[in-house]
Parts: structure tokens; C-alpha cells; sequence
């Protein structure tokens, strides 16, 4: 139960007013003032012992502190520790080109309208654009230190997919890691989703397969899968459209080859 603090104005609660329930109105109210006797008198026991002991350390005499000189250490010989080749180390193959890192289109398929436009980045006012309110996500994304968007995207019959790197510095919080949370959250709340599932080697990565589809007037139902990961610095989003049912096994795939590419 929340305790509202007590303001200046507040009114003090007396002590005899504190009783149980079952109480006898007519009985004398001497429980909580035995408790405030006790509790008093443990204070002054304390601080008489406090008194007692400044007065026993007065009469001593004073002790000499340690040196502050310390022995001198020997440096370790021998060669350092190799560096770690580029396979292994993560965060300098996210130094690189982030489009470098992205699944390649399948054969067959081809590229997304926009993709040439975009030349494969995303900056941060493109980025905002794909928020319901772009000018309150520019903001967000400039205090979460966005640094960069590598995406790409391609179309397959009647099906698409779009996937996006997020990259930021995280020198102040672990933004990824939120943005994939927050990602997250708004997909598991959505009114028909019951099909998701975890992407394997990621941790907290999850996949989630829309049943019910978007409509409007004028055009086909559109069904949609999404899949949320993060790995360092670097937010996963991937996103699938299509005509027909996604199966979840279709979008963990993506998922998890895209996230071995990290």
C-alpha cells in the first residue's frame, strides 16, 4: 500500500487514535504508548553509549597512520594478448559499412521502389517518418543518440519485406536495447497477436505472425509478421507483408539468419 508523504500542511495523526479493530472502546490505550517508552529508551541508550565512547577515545593516545608509500610493483614481461581477428570481434564489424551486414535479396526477387532512392540509409529524420508521431520520435531518437539506419527491401510476388540495422552510440544509455523493447511491447499488446515465438541464438529476440489482416477500401487484406532483435549497439526490426497468412517459421528464418550476419 502506497504511504503518501506527509506535506507541511498535513495533519499529525495522534498516537491513541491507532487501535485494532476489535478493541474495546471503553479499555485504556496503553499498547502503542509501551512501544514509544521502549523505543525512547533504546535512543537514549544510544546515545549515552555514543557519550561514553567519544569520552573513552579522548584519553587514549593518538595512533600513527600507516604509510602511504606502497612497494613498487614489477612489471609483467612477455608479449600482450593477440587482438581479436575482424570475424570475432562485433563491434568492429559494425565500425564498417552496416549495409554490408544486411540478408541479401533471393533470387527472383527484386528490389523495394525506395531502395534506390535511399541508396540503403536512413537518416534520422527518415526514421522518425515511420513513427505514428514523427516530430515526438525526432526528439526521442536525437536524446537516445541515433547514429545511423542501414535497411534494405524486396518484393517476392505479392509478398515484401523490409529490413532495418538501427545503430546507436550508446554512450549514455542502452538505446538498442530499449528500442527493441519497446518494439516489442506494442507488437505482444496488438488485439490479434497469439503467434509468436522466440528467435534462437538472440537471447531476448522474439518473432510474432499477425493472423488478422489490415484492410482498407479499395485494396487486398494485408497480412503482416514482424521480428525484433538486438546485438550491442545494433537494433534488428524486419518486417513482412503479404496477401496471405505469414507462417511464423517463414519470419523466424529471416530472423535468424539476418541476426547470424551480426
Amino acid at each position: 500500500m502506497e504511504v503518501p508523504e506527509e506535506g507541511p500542511d498535513a495533519p499529525a495523526v495522534p498516537v491513541a487514535s491507532v487501535v485494532p479493530d476489535d478493541a474495546d472502546p471503553g479499555a485504556p490505550r496503553r499498547r502503542r504508548r509501551t512501544v514509544l517508552l521502549i523505543v525512547g529508551a533504546a535512543l537514549l541508550g544510544v546515545v549515552a553509549g555514543a557519550c561514553t565512547g567519544y569520552l573513552i577515545q579522548a584519553d587514549r593516545e593518538p595512533t600513527a597512520l600507516p604509510s602511504l608509500s606502497q612497494p613498487e610493483l614489477a612489471q609483467a614481461g612477455g608479449p600482450g594478448p593477440e587482438p581479436l581477428p575482424a570475424s570475432l570481434d562485433r563491434r568492429l564489424k559494425t565500425e564498417g559499412d552496416l549495409r554490408k551486414l544486411l540478408l541479401k535479396k533471393p533470387r527472383g526477387a527484386k528490389d523495394s521502389e525506395w531502395l534506390s532512392q535511399s541508396h540503403g540509409w536512413m537518416d534520422t529524420a527518415d526514421y522518425a517518418e515511420e513513427f505514428q508521431q514523427p516530430a515526438a520520435e525526432f526528439g526521442k531518437l536525437v536524446g537516445d543518440e541515433f547514429r545511423r539506419a542501414a535497411v534494405t527491401g524486396w518484393r517476392s510476388g505479392y509478398q515484401a519485406v523490409e529490413i532495418r540495422l538501427i545503430q546507436f552510440r550508446q554512450e549514455e544509455t542502452p538505446a538498442a536495447f530499449d528500442s527493441v523493447e519497446n518494439h516489442q511491447f506494442w507488437a505482444v499488446n496488438k488485439d490479434d497477436t497469439d503467434n509468436s515465438r522466440p528467435v534462437p541464438g538472440t537471447g531476448s529476440g522474439m518473432a510474432y505472425a499477425h493472423p488478422r489482416p489490415e484492410t482498407q477500401v479499395g485494396s487486398v487484406p494485408l497480412y503482416m509478421a514482424e521480428a525484433h532483435a538486438v546485438r550491442g549497439d545494433v537494433a534488428m526490426e524486419i518486417w513482412m507483408y503479404d496477401t496471405r497468412p505469414i507462417p511464423k517459421a517463414k519470419i523466424v528464418d529471416l530472423a535468424e539468419r539476418q541476426m547470424e550476419r551480426l
